[in-house]
Parts: structure tokens; C-alpha cells; sequence
């Protein structure tokens, strides 16, 4: 089971860090010389349908290997434990990630315009870092890079 579990949240970060990588790269520059929220939206629409997805999969299936990890949901807060550093940073990462799609989605979205455009930017820009940083961190599970 945790070969599964583990399989299906990297996929889902291959998708989610990826589409964002794409978007940040390849996408965005286009978007912002043409001055086009047209193309950004066209992008969204066909990303959203596999990269929501993706975000699901990944916070159910991080659960369900948080719990793998760490059975007793007492151990969560044990912060003498290493491995709570790292799942703490995760839900951290998560947590901000969160909160910039909230903006983004209620804030940014619904003005969109050619005017409003870098403000989307800002809220692209920093999404994908925190897609890496997940991608570092969920690495660092077995590196032990953070602990």
C-alpha cells in the first residue's frame, strides 16, 4: 500500500509542479508581452482539469503517508521528532499555497484584465517556488535533508 500511496503523490507532484513550471516559463512570458489574460484563462481552463486533481491527490495521499509515518496523530506535534519538521514544512507550504489561491481565485481572477496581469503574475511566480519547495522538501522524507 505504501508503494501506491507513494507513486500516486509523486505523480501528482510531477503534474501540479510541472503544469506550474510550464505556466511560470512558457506561458506566463507569452501572456504578459501580448498582454493577453485571454491566453492565461485558455491555459487554466485546460490545466485546472488535471492539475486540481493532481493537488487532490497529492494532499490525500500526503496524509495517508503522514499517517504511515506516524500512526499516533499525537506524534504530529512531537516536535522532538525530525520527521514532524518536515510535515510540518509541508502543511506550511501547503497552508501558503492555499492562500494564494484564494487570492487568486476570488481576488485576481474576476478583475482580470491586461492591467491586472502582473498581480496574476505575483500570485504564479511564488505558486511554483512553493511547488518546487514541496517537491525538495518530500525528498528530504528520505534525504533527511531537513532534519
Amino acid at each position: 500500500m505504501f508503494g501506491i500511496l507513494l507513486l500516486l503523490h509523486v505523480l501528482g507532484a510531477t503534474i501540479w509542479t510541472g503544469g506550474h513550471i510550464v505556466l511560470s516559463v512558457v506561458v506566463l512570458p507569452r501572456v504578459l508581452k501580448e498582454r493577453s489574460p485571454e491566453e492565461l484563462l485558455k491555459f487554466e481552463s485546460v490545466y485546472e482539469k488535471i492539475g486540481m486533481p493532481a493537488l487532490v491527490t497529492q494532499i490525500v495521499t500526503g496524509i495517508m503517508l503522514a499517517f504511515h509515518m506516524l500512526p499516533d496523530i499525537n506524534q504530529w506535534t512531537d516536535l522532538s521528532n525530525p520527521i514532524t519538521h518536515v510535515l510540518w514544512l509541508k502543511f506550511s507550504l501547503l497552508f501558503i499555497t492555499f492562500c494564494f489561491a484564494l487570492s487568486a481565485r476570488f481576488r485576481v481572477i474576476p478583475n482580470l484584465s491586461p492591467d491586472t496581469l502582473k498581480t496574476m503574475a505575483w500570485h504564479i511566480i511564488p505558486v511554483t517556488i512553493l511547488s518546487i519547495c514541496f517537491v525538495i522538501v518530500g525528498v528530504s522524507f528520505r534525504t533527511g535533508w531537513f532534519y
